[in-house]
């Protein structure tokens, strides 16, 4: 309740910030057709790009999240886990675990990592040279395990 009430103060104290309602940063003239925001969020870079028409209708919009930044550096955390763990025949929960917490240190917004450990649903297979499935495994959302089978 204490902090609640905090909350409220703090809220109505920032609703009579002059820095706040002032208008210094606010443009005048001619309407942009076309913006772009970068900010910086909890999982990584978010940048936006829209473009609209006449009617303020988006034309085009392209998103670059911070999954597309994490991407590398998720998939070399996953090859790691693969070669510490694997043992080349046949996946493993273990080795599910283990994977899911290398992508849960990039992304951690996959199925909330700090209350579902255990529970992202997640299939991996295991596929030779040739492209042959060798072996497979899922993890479902409830937590359990199924052989992928052909």
């Amino acid at each position: 309740m204490i902090e609640m009430l905090h909350a409220a103060e703090t809220i109505k104290d920032l609703l009579h910030d002059d820095d706040i309602l002032g208008d210094d940063l606010v443009r005048s003239g001619e309407r942009a057709m076309e913006g772009v925001g970068v900010i910086e969020a909890p999982r990584g870079t978010l940048i936006h790009h829209y473009r609209v028409d006449e009617d303020d209708l988006v034309t085009m919009c392209n998103l670059i999240v911070s999954t597309t930044h994490n991407n590398q550096a998720m998939n070399e955390a996953i090859r790691s886990v693969a070669i510490r763990y694997l043992d080349g025949r046949e996946i493993t929960e273990g080795l599910l675990n283990h994977i899911e917490v290398a992508i849960r240190c990039f992304d951690p917004c996959l199925s909330c990592a700090t209350h579902a450990l255990g529970q992202m649903p997640l299939a991996v297979e295991l596929v030779d040279a040739a492209g042959v499935r060798l072996h497979g495994l899922a993890r479902g959302g409830d937590g359990t395990f199924h052989s992928l089978a052909d």
